[in-house]
């Protein structure tokens, strides 16, 4: 490596010279790389907004194993299971306890402006926290009244009348499923891709929303373990005990298996993906176009090389040489402007959008491979290049 080094340091930059010597060429190959890399910026923050958004909630959640509907395929669509198998699961050494936990969509009414919208009701009983929100763990006691609910402050839409209602102290008023309930309090999470926001309620409340659930069914059972108990060795015991009408996972492996559907059954993930790849083709045709017309143009200049005696690998090393500097210039703009347009996704869809280290790792990764596969292609004419034949 070292070696590597001394000669790269001896040797001329001619890969640079020739980038540098056609501004105007330079400029247009900079501009498609910098495109395809804001296009796979977005992609892949979308992406990522879709999983981490979809599993605020259930990372939320206050417990060491759940139970779950083998029937459920996420958090928005959870089937239900007999509560039965909460009590049968205090059965086993190391559970101490195990709670119900409610989920549905639900239409209300947006407070300010009486619009129907649709909106995701969670709910346990006040008395046995639930979630490891402090917002929400702190404002209980307001839940425990009889149509109460929390609101998330953050849920997509404009509820600002609202939100400056409710911290002023003075409860909002709506109305869910001709139901009239009081807004009197507010929590922070998020929206997500599944759901425009979140309503903490009791219960009790719940029920009172969709009567004719049966009282006796639970969407999932939230289960803690006494100190000095492993999750995965309980949760294998809890599986074997409990009949196949419930599932056992691990608080991790709920979260997995919520963050496993947006990625494989869910087509937006699909789709995420597939755009990501189509940006990286388009930056490989850019900048093939940009290399293959500079090699075209020193063809000559390359001939004449060869015939003083330099071999393929040096010329093939000055393309590539221009792809790499091409590749590091183009990131930074590419880099650069999606952190405006994050910050503007995000203020519009309410989504937890913005730039991570290592999204800019991989797409740095992927330019340099993609300039790399550019340069590649461009210098297959570059090897055929005959001295005799030019001359």
């Amino acid at each position: 490596m070292m070696k590597l080094m001394q000669q790269l340091q001896r040797r001329t930059s001619l890969g640079w010279l020739q980038l540098s010597r056609e501004r105007g060429r330079l400029l247009v190959a900079l501009s498609g790389i910098a495109f395809a890399d804001v296009l796979m910026f977005m992609q892949l923050g979308f992406q990522s907004a879709l999983y981490d958004s979809n599993t605020k909630l259930s990372r939320a959640l206050d417990a060491d194993i759940v139970l779950v509907s083998p029937k459920a395929r996420n958090t928005q669509n959870l089937s239900t299971f007999s509560r039965r198998r909460l009590y049968q699961a205090q059965d086993i050494v190391g559970v101490r306890s195990a709670e119900a936990f409610y989920s549905n969509i639900i239409t209300w009414k947006h407070p300010d402006t009486r619009k129907e919208t649709s909106i995701q009701v969670i709910a346990f009983n006040p008395d046995r926290p639930a979630l490891t929100l402090p917002e929400v763990n702190q404002q209980l006691d307001k839940i425990k009244l009889p149509d109460q609910v929390l609101f998330d402050r953050k849920s997509r839409g404009n509820y600002t009348q609202a939100i400056a209602q409710v911290e002023r102290g003075m409860p909002a008023m709506t109305e869910v499923e001709r139901r009239t309930v009081t807004v009197s309090g507010l929590f922070s999470l998020g929206a997500s891709f599944g759901a425009d926001g979140i309503l903490v309620a009791s219960d009790e409340t719940f029920l009172h929303f969709f009567p004719r659930r049966e009282a006796a069914s639970a969407s999932l059972g939230l289960i803690k373990l006494a100190p000095g108990y492993d999750a995965k060795q309980v949760a294998i015991a809890l599986q074997s005990h409990l009949p196949n009408d419930v599932r056992v996972l691990t608080h991790a492996e709920y979260i997995a298996f919520e963050e496993s559907f947006w990625k494989t059954e869910s087509p937006i993930g699909f789709i995420f993906g597939l755009g990501t790849a189509m940006a990286f083709v388009v930056g490989v045709v850019i900048v093939y176009q940009v290399l293959s017309t500079d090699v075209n143009s020193h063809l000559k200049e390359y001939a004449t090389f060869k015939a003083m005696g330099y071999r393929n690998r040096y010329l093939l090393a000055i393309v590539f040489e221009e792809a790499i500097i091409l590749a590091l210039l183009g990131f930074i703009p590419g880099f650069v402007l999606p952190i405006g347009l994050y910050q503007l996704a995000a203020g519009a869809t309410a989504l937890p959008i913005y730039m991570k280290a290592s999204r800019a790792i991989t797409v740095l990764i992927l330019t340099i491979l993609m300039c790399a596969i550019s340069g590649a292609i461009a210098t297959r004419k570059l090897q055929l290049a005959d001295p005799a034949d030019m001359f």
